[in-house]
């Protein structure tokens, strides 16, 4: 055999068997995966608490997924329910509190939900808000550029970096750079804005076609299309919602975290045991909300949570009025206080009362609803003032609406592929989002129902009402054909 046909015999055989051992080692490392993700799932369905998910417990943590709107429900929902004495501190970057301490029912962060191995577990109600994936990156995208950008009065990166670690450590204040997910992808963006205006200066764009669409203006910004394609996105962005809502965010407090969002990374069929946690999480939330159906979600979350809120509050301050008659026998009197446990939420609840009792002793839903109106015209009006300094500063990019009908379909195939997980997490929370309105609905029919309608703006007009003028107008049709029946009678005689 010639020395030439040796070699090629060699190198077919060395090539063969480096391709078997190549896909043993693959095949035993997606076995490792399965096994590690499947018993991770497993632990985690064991895990739930399955029972009276429709009551508020004692302590209610907001898992927040980022651009979903819940910001607003924060401001304009939870703070005006929730005194300063009933929230815990702030925390939205990590765990800055201690859950025993007895005035902490109100925990809301965008930690995973992992967050509830730090919580008393079986006392706390858990409620979030989901969006849909495609607008929720654009939204994600969008604001990273806004804060990045607003980094650009400095006259270089080093000069941003440096003023804004002064700023921060002598306000000793949670800023965004401190919130997951943006100290990630703040940064990133901000390096990225700062290097894009020095080529320009420089003039390495010259050759570069104008172009007129926001989202792909790669002399000045990032363009979307590379952002979606970053490895920074796909370990923090796509499939976002399904990962927190997990408890698998690289902001996790599992153990395991780590190992399991690495096989699932790798190895995509794997996600369907990360997805069917996620759903039966959501199952077992007091609340889910949409942020596309807004205003009937705000109604719903009003009816849902603050009614029962307000009824908790209401009742802390008739049981507060009950032990100042008597004083001598308040320890018995907090044995009977429901829904809150002995050992948790106790030492301050006089101080907490004087603070809460007169403000919601008279609250109804509807009145809940009209102040929520009002605050997020107010912040609704401010974030758009911040928002259009900010983008000043990338001009001539521009997000709107508009500018967002002149993606690419490809560019929204390729959003909609990289977020499998959360497009079907979306779809099922569509689902929960139903029977939400389905169970309110049935309750709207009930004797001395408190819930409001969705039928207007806020539901103003309660369904009790609706009732009352049926009633009467059936009263007053009986009432006329009597009348005309006897009016007959006497024409006949």
């Amino acid at each position: 055999m010639a020395p030439t046909k040796k070699i090629a015999m060699l190198v077919i055989f060395f090539t063969l068997v480096n391709t078997s051992i190549n896909a043993y080692a693959t095949e035993k490392d997606f076995a490792h995966c399965e096994s590690t993700v499947e018993r991770w799932a497993a632990s985690s369905l064991d895990a739930e608490i399955k029972d009276v998910r429709h009551t508020l417990r004692d302590f209610l943590f907001f898992l927040h997924i980022p651009r979903t709107a819940g910001r607003t429900y924060f401001h304009c929902f939870l703070k005006k329910m929730y005194t300063s004495y009933l929230a815990c501190p702030r925390s939205y970057d990590k765990l800055r509190f201690d859950p025993s301490k007895p005035d902490c029912r109100l925990m809301v962060t965008h930690d995973d939900y992992s967050m509830v191995s730090k919580l008393p577990k079986e006392r706390t109600s858990i409620v979030t808000i989901l969006r849909n994936p495609v607008d929720r990156v654009f939204s994600t995208y969008e604001f990273s550029v806004e804060v990045a950008a607003r980094f650009l009065v400095h006259p270089n990166l080093t000069s941003a970096t440096r003023m804004t670690g002064r700023i921060r450590a002598k306000n000793n204040e949670i800023s965004t750079l401190d919130i997951w997910p943006w100290k990630y992808l703040v940064p990133w963006m901000r390096e990225d804005l700062f290097s894009r205006r020095d080529a320009r200066k420089r003039g390495d764009f010259s050759a570069i076609r104008e172009s007129r669409d926001s989202f792909d203006m790669e002399d000045v910004v990032m363009p979307l299309r590379e952002f979606i394609n970053d490895p920074v996105a796909h370990d923090i962005i796509h499939n976002g919602a399904t990962f927190q809502v997990a408890g698998l965010t690289n902001n996790s407090y599992f153990s395991e975290s780590h190992e399991v969002r690495h096989c699932v990374r790798k190895y995509q069929a794997l996600g369907e045991y990360v997805l069917e946690v996620a759903k039966r999480r959501l199952d077992n939330m007091l609340y889910v909300g949409l942020t596309e159906d807004h205003r009937e979600s705000a109604t719903m979350f009003a009816n849902v949570v603050g009614l029962q809120v307000i009824s908790q509050l209401q009742a802390l301050s008739s049981r507060m009025e009950q032990a100042e008659k008597n004083k001598s026998d308040m320890s018995s009197s907090f044995q009977n206080y429901p829904p809150y446990n002995n050992d948790f939420a106790q030492a301050r609840d006089i101080s907490v009362a004087e603070n809460v009792g007169t403000t919601y002793e008279n609250t109804t839903v509807g009145k809940l609803m009209e102040a929520y109106e009002k605050c997020i015209s107010n912040l609704r009006k401010a974030q758009s003032r911040r928002r259009t300094i900010s983008l000043e500063k990338i001009s001539p990019a521009n997000f709107t609406k508009e500018a967002r009908l002149q993606v690419p379909d490809v560019v929204l195939q390729r959003i909609m592929s990289l977020n499998n997980l959360d497009v079907e997490l979306y779809k099922y929370a569509q689902d929960i989002f139903a029977q939400q309105r389905n169970r309110l609905m049935q309750k709207l029919v009930e004797p001395e129902s408190q819930l409001i309608t969705f039928s207007n703006s806020y539901g103003i007009h309660h369904w009790k009402v609706l009732s009352l003028g049926m009633t009467v107008l059936l009263l007053l049709l009986l009432f006329l054909l009597v009348n005309a029946r006897r009016t007959t009678s006497k024409v006949k005689v």
